[in-house]
């Protein structure tokens, strides 16, 4: 268990999960959620120098993982979807790994073992889905689509773990779906709908119905496991399970192909780095707006790297599932009261 009272422990375990949602979006690759860091914010919030810091900490934070799934895109165009994102994982358990054992650290238990095979396994699809679905479709509107995870990850909580649906997250669902629809109803009208569109379409869907359930585990996980041994295991983990598909989907990488991954390891380890000290130093519902930033960032690398535009039906798209995550998070402190 991360280092923290019994108090900070008891009232993560508590709040429900769309509390947990207004404190992280979707990068579902590499961000660090509040949950995770709540016990170290009390005393390090006192450290920061200046209130603005954490908030540019957060939007660079962004930035560097908007950056990460730039290079990963042009890896993944090289030597397939599933190669890179193997490689990606090596990486990753190669840079943090040995953080964490420096620690001496003692091996998980049957239980903790089992909440991170659990989320290796989902992780590994999640990510191998995402990465692919950005081969199809530009980075901006791949980016606009997932946002819709967390408002998937409200309807889950409600079957899996019987938390209850308000009228905000309803209605923030309604906008969502709405938002959605735009953009794919803008592809249409565009004659952009072929069928690679409509495969990076559903990819990502599928991709954000996992991101999604995986979310319900991260907080079952930060409640027994520190930040540092979950990012170990997730990148190992995934790893390994997707490497049981390689008699059928590995793609010998070309030599072109390793410094668009180095980068993008490198630049995973920044980004969670960067998030997790903003995390530690300022509220959540402070640096939520950073995670939407994540659209601009994409589509600034999407034209820089790839000449991508974006459309007008994906900014209104866009727009209306922003507003929708906004109104979830504003439900949060209701629901928190709720169960304090």
């Amino acid at each position: 268990m991360p280092p923290g009272t019994a108090a900070a422990h008891h009232t993560r375990a508590a709040a429900p999960l769309s509390t947990a949602l207004a404190c992280t979006q979707v990068n579902k690759l590499a961000r660090v959620t509040c949950g995770t860091l709540g016990p170290m914010r009390t005393g390090a919030m006192r450290a920061a120098n200046h209130p603005l810091l954490p908030f540019g900490a957060a939007l660079m934070g962004v930035g560097f993982l908007s950056l990460m799934d730039a290079f990963m895109k042009e890896a993944a165009l090289m030597i397939g979807a599933y190669t890179a994102t193997v490689l990606r994982a090596g990486i990753g358990t190669a840079l943090i790994a040995p953080i964490w054992l420096s620690r001496g650290p003692a091996m998980p238990t049957r239980a903790v073992w089992t909440l991170h095979l659990t989320r290796g396994v989902v992780s590994a699809f999640m990510a191998l889905t995402f990465f692919y679905s950005i081969t199809l479709l530009p980075l901006a509107e791949a980016i606009a689509l997932s946002f819709i995870a967390p408002l998937i990850a409200l309807y889950l909580a409600r079957v899996l773990l019987g938390e209850s649906i308000s009228r905000h997250a309803i209605g923030a669902s309604v906008l969502g779906f709405a938002g959605t629809l735009v953009i794919v109803g803008g592809r249409i009208g565009q004659g952009q709908f072929d069928e690679q569109a409509a495969l990076g379409v559903a990819s990502l869907f599928v991709s954000a119905l996992l991101y999604a359930y995986n979310f319900i585990v991260i907080r079952r996980q930060a409640q027994v496991a520190g930040p540092i041994e979950i990012a170990t295991f997730h990148s190992a983990i995934g790893g390994l399970v997707l490497l049981t598909l390689a008699p059928l989907l590995w793609q010998p990488p070309s030599g072109e192909a390793v410094m668009p991954l180095l980068a993008a390891g490198v630049l995973t380890v920044c980004g969670s780095l960067s998030i997790a000290w903003a995390y530690a130093r300022a509220e959540a519902n402070v640096l939520v707006p950073t995670e939407y930033s994540g659209f601009v960032w994409a589509a600034l690398f999407g034209w820089l790297f790839f000449r991508e535009g974006v459309s007008l039906p994906t900014l209104a798209g866009t727009a209306l599932i922003v507003t929708g995550c906004w109104l979830a998070a504003r439900a949060a402190p209701e629901a928190t009261a709720a169960h304090g």
